[in-house]
């Protein structure tokens, strides 16, 4: 197992659990103790975990996994979640990205839409994503609007009045979010409430909303609200969700799609 693979595992873990023991987690990567030590100390001094006698706990009360550390969380399920949102997306449409491991997955699943090669441009695509637009720019099919702003460490998102300010003079066939929870009550929410603010202005500015969001996600709270359900047109989701869950968000007038 390579370092970065090693350090994803430890602080998916860490998350789940709340701390974990130097030799608990050698035990579940199969490595040496002094490894997982090593693994500790390095992930203390970039403040991702507080190292502890004999272990390590998360670090501050609300802990929000960064962006590079996400990626292998549920990759199978996002990765088809993304292509049933792609393809919910018609050429020729504005779409909005916002941040967020499923949203980059459904912006490599447009990348690869046959129907997308060509067209002038095939998609207009407005991201406040710097990792979304970088991945895109190269695709000459698309055209790529950035919004400006601060860069969020976390989510590589661009936060603040530089992108409200773009984002207050376009409008938006489609927005797609990702998001750290879904409630047939609450709506969408994300950790941030700066990011929380642009995904919501993103929203205001489109015609649909689709919510792109693994099964995890859903019947949970976050402290940053984006937008209530009432919003939200669709949720592509996948199959592990509860009928009892999917049930109270149909009520709530939106459409499931599970994949």
């Amino acid at each position: 197992m390579s370092r970065d693979a090693r350090w994803k595992a430890l602080l998916e873990l860490l998350v789940e659990r709340g701390r974990l023991d130097v030799e608990e987690a050698a035990a579940e990567l199969a490595v040496s103790a002094a490894t997982i030590r090593r693994d500790f100390d390095r992930l203390a001094e970039q403040q991702m975990l507080v190292r502890t006698r004999g272990g390590a706990v998360v670090h501050g009360v609300s802990y929000e996994l960064p962006l590079r550390y996400k990626t292998a969380r549920h990759a199978s399920e996002k990765q088809r979640i993304a292509r049933a949102v792609a393809e919910l997306i018609a050429p020729g449409e504005a779409v909005g990205l916002t941040g967020g491991t499923t949203t980059t997955e459904v912006a490599r699943a447009l990348a690869v839409r046959a129907d997308l090669a060509s067209g002038s441009p095939a998609l207009t695509v407005v991201t406040n994503a710097l990792n979304i637009a970088n991945e895109l720019a190269v695709r000459p099919q698309f055209k790529i609007v950035v919004t400006g702003g601060v860069a969020r460490a976390q989510s590589y998102e661009l936060i603040g009045p530089l992108a409200d300010g773009v984002l207050g003079q376009i409008t938006l066939d489609v927005a797609v979010l990702g998001v750290v929870s879904f409630d047939a009550v609450h709506g969408a929410a994300a950790h941030d409430e700066a990011e929380a603010a642009i995904n919501r202005l993103l929203c205001e500015r489109a015609e649909r909303v689709v919510v792109a969001a693994d099964s995890s996600k859903l019947g949970r709270r976050a402290f940053a609200r984006i937008c209530g359900p009432g919003m939200v047109g669709t949720l592509v989701t996948d199959r592990a969700a509860t009928p009892e869950e999917i049930g109270r968000l149909e009520e709530a007038g939106i459409t499931v799609v599970t994949v």
